[in-house]
């Protein structure tokens, strides 16, 4: 079992950035595929922003942050960072950080196991 804290979220302006990381517990580099997802305001569902094999050799953006965001893992850290730019306000939305122990790589929630609590990101006009 992996427990994920996320952290780097908090209030910017239209076109700044900002980057979150999400720790974990114990190594994922050998065994966890993972991945950063956002519930906007009022949305029941997460979608998937970014993700990213065990190994960070395959990564997966959403259309939506497709060229703005950026996914990557330091695996002797045992974090995964999600760099976003050109931030806008539709991005606003609480981030989460999700952990599942298989090859490959997941863009549905349900593929993943693990998930930390979450960080706001709001992005004012």
């Amino acid at each position: 079992q992996v427990q994920l804290v996320e952290s780097g979220g908090g209030l910017v302006q239209a076109g700044g950035s900002l980057r979150l990381s999400c720790a974990a517990s114990r190594r994922t580099d050998t065994s966890y595929a993972m991945g950063w997802f956002r519930q906007a305001p009022g949305k029941e569902r997460k979608s998937v922003a970014a993700a990213i094999s065990r190994s960070g050799s395959m990564t997966y953006y959403a259309d939506s942050v497709k060229g703005r965001f950026t996914i990557s893992r330091d695996n002797a850290k045992n974090t995964m960072y999600l760099q976003m730019s050109s931030l806008k306000p539709e991005d606003t939305a609480v981030y989460y950080c999700a952990a599942v122990q298989r090859t490959g790589i997941y863009t549905q929630a349900s593929s993943y196991d693990y998930w930390g609590q979450g960080t706001q990101v709001t992005v004012s006009s």
